[in-house]
């Protein structure tokens, strides 16, 4: 998962129609405010730091996955709480675990969901072990730290307070520990939504995919996903008379396809805001400094909109993706020798499509685009559902608004798009209502999700279980 980080200019409090600070708390509802509050304590956040910890240093990265050995500590933890657990999987290696906490039946299920696997790390290009869990200068880096164990360890801290404090529930609470999402959602969430649905089907499901971004060690804003973009890569197969390096022409394979990828390269995809992005940009512009507010503001104007777009490419490369179909060339394979022209080229192109993207159109443009019929362009089989966004008038956005009001209250919650991808969208496929959240980022940080030394901040730990639990008590009470 590729997670959205703006790095514009200074903090403000909000301001025109959204609430200030004693109007927000006036907002949580009473019942928040009565329950009973087992955070802030130095033995809670050690117990959340050992199993963090514990599950970053099991090596679950996809491929092969290995997800099953985090399912069983899971599985141990919740289990010695009194917590009944299922596993259930379709490769015995690589289980999913469902946990669940029953209410009263009053009001449908809430799924918190978090997946184990992780990519890949070159080990060679880190400073630390990817899968010892270094703690160096109040951060904890390992492969996993911010994609996805921090809301897999944030997930089951909530389970493991609500068992203990015996929370008179209204609706069931589940615990989704998933397999395969970075790249093999067979084996976890389309495993779980078409054989086991009665186990996860829930009204609302949390998870991965927003972000709490901070500038100078104060959260800005909370960024919550009520939509994302999805993947639909191709690849890109040029040809050509095999022959002699010594002769060259110009139908080589490779010449053809190093054009069609700078071709592709070279387009600028036609710029459009949904209700998502529209709604974004009015809060940003709340909340920041007069030139940024005036271009948010401005960012759908038919006049002003060409000329933001640009700066948005020049300076705010994650919202120039955010409002477009985007394309990125990953991937590059030709030839097996020096001396020898090949018959074929391939390239991988990276595509995040808007979720209203008509794709065979799309492909067609692109071939329009690149005019020589000896490329082709092989779509790829898609993972995921294109689907509308989230609704922002739930109770559960509401409890979102209101954790954030709580915790930060001269933030402001921002509904975002994730330029990314996550198993959100095969529940909101299902007509669940997802939202993405995520721990405090500081603008900026290098050690994001899928980089080497990726990092988490361990102060953000324990501040991300307090938020998931200040909303999953307002939400399921």
């Amino acid at each position: 998962m590729a997670t959205f980080r703006f790095s514009g200019a200074g903090s403000q409090p909000a301001r025109g129609p959204w609430p200030r600070c004693a109007l927000a708390l006036l907002l949580v509802p009473l019942t928040l405010a009565a329950q009973p509050n087992p955070l802030h304590s130095r033995k809670l956040n050690a117990e959340t730091l050992r199993h963090f910890t514990a599950l970053l240093r099991i090596d679950t990265s996809n491929p092969p996955g290995n997800e099953t050995e985090a399912a069983n500590y899971l599985a141990g933890v919740l289990q010695r709480e009194g917590i009944p657990v299922r596993l259930l999987a379709l490769d015995p290696a690589r289980a999913n675990l469902v946990a669940r906490i029953q209410g009263n039946g009053s009001a449908r299920p809430i799924a918190i969901l978090g997946h184990t696997d992780v990519v890949a790390a070159q080990r060679s290009k880190w400073s630390v072990d990817p899968f010892g869990a270094a703690r160096k200068n109040g951060f904890i880096y390992a492969r996993g730290a911010v994609d996805d164990k921090e809301i897999v360890t944030a997930g089951l801290m909530v389970m493991l307070l609500l068992q203990r404090a015996h929370i008179k529930l209204n609706r069931d609470v589940i615990f989704v520990a998933e397999a395969g999402e970075e790249g093999t959602p067979d084996l976890g969430i389309d495993f779980l939504v078409s054989r086991h649905w009665d186990a996860i089907a829930a009204e609302y499901a949390l998870a991965e995919g927003g972000s709490t971004v901070a500038q100078g060690g104060n959260v800005r804003y909370v960024a919550i996903a009520t939509a994302e973009k999805v993947p639909r890569g191709v690849r890109l197969i040029a040809r050509g008379p095999a022959g002699h390096a010594s002769r060259p022409s110009p139908d080589n394979a490779v010449l053809r396809l190093a054009a069609a990828v700078a071709k592709l390269g070279e387009w600028r995809t036609p710029m459009r805001l949904n209700d998502t992005t529209r709604a974004y940009f009015e809060r940003l512009a709340s909340i920041s400094p007069p030139g940024d507010a005036d271009r948010y503001r401005h960012v759908a104007d038919a006049a002003r909109g060409p000329k933001i777009d640009r700066y948005f490419e020049r300076y705010e490369l994650p919202h120039y993706a955010m409002v477009r179909t985007t394309l990125a060339p990953t991937m590059l394979k030709a030839g097996f020798a020096f001396n020898v022209i090949p018959s074929e080229a391939e390239a991988y192109i990276d595509i995040r499509a808007l979720p209203d993207e008509d794709m065979p159109r799309f492909y067609e443009e692109m071939r329009a685009l690149i005019a020589d019929p000896n490329v082709e362009i092989e779509p790829r089989k898609p993972i995921r559902p294109a689907t509308p966004p989230s609704r922002t008038d739930t109770a559960v956005f509401r409890a979102l608004e209101h954790a954030q009001h709580k915790m930060f209250p001269h933030a402001i919650t921002l509904p975002s798009m994730l330029t990314g991808a996550t198993d959100l969208a095969q529940l909101r496929a299902k007509g669940v209502e997802a939202y993405g959240f995520g721990p405090i980022v500081e603008a900026g940080d290098p050690g994001e999700a899928h980089a080497n030394d990726e990092r988490l901040a361990e102060a953000s730990l324990y501040k991300l279980v307090e938020f998931l639990w200040y909303t999953i008590l307002e939400a399921a009470t």
